[in-house]
């Protein structure tokens, strides 16, 4: 999972994963958690926050390839905020 938070943030436009409404939105491994990726029988989910001034669309099709190409199970992408430039 590690190998996928990586690869997902280094996609133009993620600003971070995002750990979901109640920091339910992880995987857990021995000793910690990589926070916004979900992996479950039926798909992995991702959930990140997207970075102002990219097209979500781009973004999310772009982590969906990204994600899709390491895994064997359906990809859900999911853009839960948008952070506001500085």
């Amino acid at each position: 999972m590690d190998e996928l938070a990586e690869l997902v943030l280094a996609v133009p436009g993620v600003a971070r994963l995002h750990p979901g409404r109640f920091g339910e939105v992880a995987t857990y491994l021995p000793g910690r958690r990589v926070t916004g990726i979900r992996s479950g029988r039926d798909a992995v989910e991702v959930h990140l926050v997207l970075a102002a001034g990219h097209p979500a669309q781009a973004v999310a099709q772009q982590v969906h390839a990204v994600v899709a190409a390491r895994v064997d199970l359906p990809v859900q992408v999911h853009v839960e905020d948008v952070l506001d430039a500085v």
